[in-house]
């Protein structure tokens, strides 16, 4: 069984940022973690950054020019850089991969928490 397990969560300022990074461990062997969502104090939990199966990437709009990700296949780990940071970033982040049926493929892990503040 794959288990996720997020980290690089904070406190900063706005303008400042950020580097998550979302580990694969247990049974790693296809594990191929896509996206990263985030869940507001609140809020659904929502897309923040997702390669497609296609191999293109989707942003939400409100970080489009802001956040990145990327992944290291060596380390079995993708990363969710982020910069400007915004307080409307605040939020706890998550990885996984998404089905076509609205469903996830992975157990969520316990997340990694985003503070911006003022």
């Amino acid at each position: 069984q794959v288990q996720l397990v997020e980290s690089g969560g904070g406190l900063v300022h706005p303008g400042g940022s950020l580097r998550l990074s979302c580990a694969a461990s247990g049974s790693t062997f296809r594990a191929y973690v896509r996206g990263w969502y985030r869940q507001a104090p609140g809020k659904q939990r929502e897309l923040v950054a997702a390669w497609t199966s296609g191999g293109s990437t989707n942003y939400a709009d409100s970080v489009k020019g802001r956040f990145t990700i990327s992944r290291d296949n060596v380390k079995n780990t993708v990363y969710l850089q982020m910069n400007s940071l915004k307080p409307e970033d605040t939020a706890v982040y998550y990885c996984n991969t998404a089905r076509n049926d609205g469903g996830y493929y992975f157990n969520w892990g316990q997340g990694t928490q985003v503070t911006v503040y003022s």
